[in-house]
């Protein structure tokens, strides 16, 4: 092959191939390339300015896509310019985005193979260290953010997630309308959440936001109070669901103990069943409560009432929300279920951020999505310690999906 023909093959615009080199026993390709003449438009890559004039010149050698089974590397002809701001500085050249000896497009090869595999396994995959590996993808999801517009925040959702023993809690706020993690934090103290109004918005941006769904934590209420005043503090939904699951999970733990000899074995195996929502069981799961429901009539009330619950948030209106409360709280008298009236008690002290959600519509799902993306991240890393990079990669794994939805419902 010609010169004409490498550089054609390199595609690297502005610049051609001068000399190439081929090792088959190594199965290398090496390539030289240069600016072309017309080519001479000098960028500064500390302030951008633009130059004319050659201070010196020097090689470099970086590692490009591999050409077939040949493993590419390139060495590039870089000049560099005297800057009246910042001195000597080499020129910026758009195929070489950082000062590892990587081109563009391998880190984005690199990048796009991380998104759906380990570190461990995209290292094997192209011969390199984790370590190296893990730095290349930092540089790249660095890029795709500086490169992308942020939307802006209107709905924000705040939520915890437990790492262990050691690190604790990790407070996540995202963006319900968009369905992206914004920031992370230690811990889930009030000072936490204040950091993130400190730091990431403005007077301004903190204005725009008129409802945040959090759950009945009452660091992240007070918080929310001092810095966005007019933002309509709604509780979600699946905390709420999930105290009541944990009222029935005590109300079939001390008919267990109560219940004696026998009758003790129909409760063995059923905690999952009556966590489980009744349309979602099949006929031999509800023929096995059914039979549990027939010799205890408590843990069937029990049952009715958590199942019953959920409709709380089917109402449109204020009024007729508050109605539901009032008579599911009625049905609990002379039932002598001591764990629900304890649930009925927490609700009414949350009782105006339940009844926010009619006034303010919001996706209640949001928050557990962007947990769970998170948490599979973490498990697929074996964990993070940079919380910087684990905030881009939740960003990308929700932007790349929302993608995907609008290009299906385009198509």
């Amino acid at each position: 092959m010609a010169e004409t023909d490498w550089s054609k093959v390199l595609g690297w615009p502005g610049y051609r191939v001068y000399r190439h080199e081929i090792n088959e026993q190594a199965k290398t390709l090496k390539l030289w390339v240069r600016r072309k003449r017309g080519n001479r438009k000098l960028e500064c890559s500390g302030c951008g300015r633009k130059f004319t004039e050659v201070y010196d010149s020097y090689e470099r050698e970086v590692r490009d896509l591999p050409c077939f089974e040949f493993r590419t590397t390139v060495v590039i002809e870089l000049y560099r310019v005297r800057c009246p701001d910042c001195g000597v500085k080499t020129e910026k050249v758009p195929q070489l985005p950082s000062k590892a000896p990587f081109s563009k497009r391998f880190e984005e090869a690199v990048g796009l193979a991380c998104e759906s595999a380990a570190v461990r396994r995209v290292a094997r995959q192209f011969g390199l260290a984790s370590s190296t590996v893990r730095a290349i993808d930092v540089r790249y999801l660095k890029r795709w953010a500086q490169s992308r517009r942020k939307p802006a925040l209107r709905q924000m959702g705040v939520d915890e997630i437990y790492l262990g023993k050691k690190q604790q809690f990790l407070t996540v706020v995202c963006n319900l309308n968009t369905g992206e993690p914004l920031w992370f934090g230690r811990e889930r103290k009030k000072e936490t959440l204040d950091e993130f109004f400190e730091t990431q918005l403005s007077a301004f941006q903190r204005s725009a936001v008129s409802a945040a769904c959090v759950d009945m934590h009452e660091a992240y209420g007070l918080s929310l109070k001092q810095w966005v005043p007019q933002c309509r503090i709604i509780y979600d939904k699946f905390h709420v669901m999930k105290r009541a699951n944990e009222a029935m999970a005590e109300v079939r733990r001390a008919e267990f103990f109560r219940k004696g000899g026998a009758a003790r074995e129909l409760f063995k195996g059923k905690h999952w069943l009556l966590l489980t929502r009744w349309v979602h069981l099949n006929t031999n799961r509800k023929r096995q409560l059914n039979q549990l429901f027939a010799l205890n009539r408590r843990v069937m009330k029990a049952y009715l009432m958590k199942e019953s619950l959920d409709r709380l948030w089917n109402y449109t209106y204020e009024g007729a929300m508050l109605r539901y409360l009032k008579s599911w709280i009625d049905q609990l008298r002379w039932q002598r279920l001591k764990p629900l009236e304890k649930l009925a008690g927490m609700l009414l002290k949350h009782l105006q951020g339940i009844l926010n959600y009619c006034k303010t519509k919001v996706r209640l799902g949001v928050v557990e999505a962007v947990n769970g993306n998170i948490k599979a991240l973490l498990r697929r890393g074996r964990g993070y310690r940079d919380l910087d990079y684990l905030l881009l990669k939740a960003q990308r794994l929700a932007a790349t999906k929302t993608e995907f939805v609008a290009f299906q419902k385009a198509a």
